[in-house]
């Protein structure tokens, strides 16, 4: 595997790249939650980005990476949200076809944001299919659509990177940078970034569901291990097994993966919503939970955090308020 691929050059290439297609996001930061956390914490807020979610940079990275022949013949992907739809605006904005693999329980904003965005939508199973496989057989069918991957792809990590080192450029002297990790394309970008800025001063922690916690047992495993479907709120964070190519990332640069309830995810997008107004979804609110539980080692006292994305349902987010 290249993982020397995914490099701080690199990563510095994909901003320029991406530059006329993503929004630097604000990175924020509360006197009340720093109380409660016991430490500093700065946010950088991707659920401010286009598309609503750090998704965005990744996929404008690997579409604006693809020569002219590539680029006419479109785009597939697959995604349970935020992937979709960074896809399906990135193909808009390249002017190419986007077919997107989505399963059908999706949540409904982020099915409709991506249709909203022009993409065709193929739905599979996600108890009975594999979706990278149906998204093969559709780029296939589709007269060779080029795959864009959640994850598992170098110019995709190197965009999600990009907003770790914005936050870098912005906030200095941090002891950590802590991110949410799905498949772990951004974890693998942001960590990248942060021992690359820091000459490999700053800790890097990844944060998943309890209940989805793959790359935790991997990590600890030594080898990538396969869960069954987990049952989270966390929809962004319900993969199986972690990538191929972002695993060997976070066994470089991961001090380790911690994990939060969905309670706690909860009582953490509840806290950004009614005290710093900031809306999020639970997946976003991953790392949150972490800094506000308490969950990161004492002498972090200066942490970066990122907020993954804000795209919840109207519906899902009634019934999180209500809980």
């Amino acid at each position: 595997m290249l993982t020397n691929m995914l490099t701080l050059d690199f990563i510095r290439e994909a901003r320029e790249r991406i530059a006329p297609h993503v929004h630097h996001t604000p990175v924020m930061s509360s006197r009340a939650f720093n109380a409660i956390a016991g430490r500093e914490v700065w946010f950088k807020c991707e659920n401010f980005q286009r598309g609503g979610a750090f998704k965005m940079r990744g996929a404008a990275n690997r579409i604006f990476a693809l020569d002219a022949q590539e680029r006419a013949r479109g785009v597939a992907a697959f995604s349970s949200g935020n992937h979709a739809q960074a896809v399906a605006l990135a193909a808009r904005d390249a002017g190419t076809r986007a077919v997107i693999v989505m399963p059908q329980d999706a949540p409904r904003a982020k099915v409709e944001a991506t249709r909203g965005y022009g993409a065709e939508i193929v739905f599979y199973d996600r108890q009975r299919d594999d979706r990278e496989a149906v998204a093969r057989d559709v780029a296939e069918r589709g007269g060779g659509l080029v795959l864009v991957p959640p994850y598992d792809d170098y110019h995709v990590m190197a965009g999600q990177g990009t907003c770790v080192l914005e936050l870098l450029e912005e906030v200095q002297d941090l002891d950590a940078i802590v991110t949410p990790i799905g498949g772990g394309g951004l974890f693998a970008g942001a960590s990248t970034v942060a021992k690359g800025v820091s000459a490999g001063r700053i800790r890097c922690f990844g944060v998943e569901p309890e209940t989805g916690d793959d790359t935790r047992q991997s990590l600890h495993a030594g080898e990538r291990m396969t869960i069954p479907p987990p049952p989270t709120i966390a929809d962004g964070a319900r993969v199986q097994s972690p990538g191929a190519l972002t695993f060997p990332f976070v066994q470089k640069n991961a001090e380790d993966v911690l994990v939060v309830s969905d309670t706690e995810l909860i009582e953490a997008l509840k806290f950004l919503l009614f005290r710093l107004k900031i809306l999020v979804e639970p997946t976003g609110a991953l790392a949150v939970a972490v800094a506000l539980f308490n969950k990161l080692p004492a002498d972090v006292r200066r942490v970066g955090v990122v907020i993954s994305g804000g795209n919840v349902d109207a519906d899902a987010l009634a019934r999180i308020v209500k809980e």
